[in-house]
């Protein structure tokens, strides 16, 4: 049994986080998603709409996701390798070239995956900012 590990926050779960899981998962045949905590994304800077719970659920409720592990730390890549018995790291292009990901094709297979174009959480939460600006300007005329 091939096993593939993934990483990330999965917030407002779109399509290219979809996209993504699926081709992951195609990769072998078991699917670990390693999502990032709270804490964890507030050391990181990030904020979630989702707290990780209802992350975690939606996660666990898409086909090609086995099991969902907690990510707490930068630092628990190479125990969630060994603990898992992982035989590759997926992770989305933005990564390739950096140490975060690089130094585990010691330990297994590192492979990026192009990110799906036109989608990405950012550019969904930079879109419904500006709605909700759009909708008070008008509301107010200002």
């Amino acid at each position: 049994m091939k096993r593939v590990l993934t990483y990330g926050t999965f917030d407002l779960l779109h399509f290219g986080h979809l996209r993504l899981l699926k081709r992951a998962k195609a990769l072998g045949d078991y699917l670990v998603v390693a999502l990032s905590t709270d804490k964890f994304n507030t050391l990181k800077g990030k904020r979630s709409y989702y707290n990780y719970q209802i992350r975690k659920e939606m996660l666990e409720a898409i086909r090609y996701v086995d099991l969902v592990i907690p990510e707490e730390t930068w630092e628990q890549k190479v125990s969630d390798i060994k603990k898992y018995n992982i035989d590759i790291v997926v992770m989305g292009s933005d990564w390739a070239g950096s140490e975060r990901f690089e130094h585990l094709k010691k330990y297994c297979e590192v492979i990026y995956l192009d990110r799906t174009e036109g989608i990405s959480t950012t550019q969904i939460k930079q879109a419904l900012k500006l709605q909700e600006q759009n909708i008070k300007k008008a509301a107010t005329g200002y």
